[in-house]
């Protein structure tokens, strides 16, 4: 067998929630979207309430979260969580900027999308901003339909809401 090159990059798994790793979310959104759409702390302050009501009330039978790792670190992650009997919401997509390009949204949306199915969900439904363009993509790729758009301040900056949602 060949050996590697040492700088390699070896292709991210898709893996559970490990201990550390609501940390790691929680600090990756802030720093991100901090620095790459000027978001101010109530950003980090609203993912920590989503991480932290994760933590506390998940019902693994019917809620997941994916992490993507590369090279023994977290890159990614994405949440399924339950908004009823019927509807589940994702929450917190993040890539790493090190980890973009190799479609790790793609695969963690597909492997969600499949697990909400298995669940018995019959809608997926998703807040983001416009000006979230990648995500957008992601959503829409998967076959996501916008269905509602409302403008508020939020994170420090003007910006335009939507709602988008999945028929399963």
């Amino acid at each position: 067998m060949a050996a590697q090159a040492p700088d390699a990059v070896q292709p991210a798994v898709l893996r559970d929630l490990q201990p550390g790793d609501i940390d790691w979310v929680i600090r990756s959104h802030g720093e991100l979207y901090a620095a790459e759409y000027g978001f101010d702390a109530s950003f980090k302050a609203l993912v920590a309430d989503i991480a932290a009501e994760f933590v506390a009330s998940c019902d693994a039978t019917r809620e997941r979260c994916w992490i993507a790792e590369m090279d023994g670190a977290p890159v990614g992650s994405l949440f399924l969580v339950k908004a009823s009997d019927d509807v589940a919401k994702f929450r917190l997509l993040l890539i790493d900027p090190k980890a973009r390009g190799q479609k790790l949204g793609q695969r963690m949306v597909t492997e969600s999308i499949a697990f909400a199915r298995q669940c018995g969900y019959r809608k997926i439904t998703l807040w983001t901003q416009s000006n979230l363009g990648a995500a957008r993509k992601i959503y829409q790729h998967a076959g996501f339909a916008l269905v509602a758009t409302e403008p508020h301040r939020s994170f420090g900056q003007n910006l335009i809401g939507e709602t988008w949602e999945l028929v399963l």
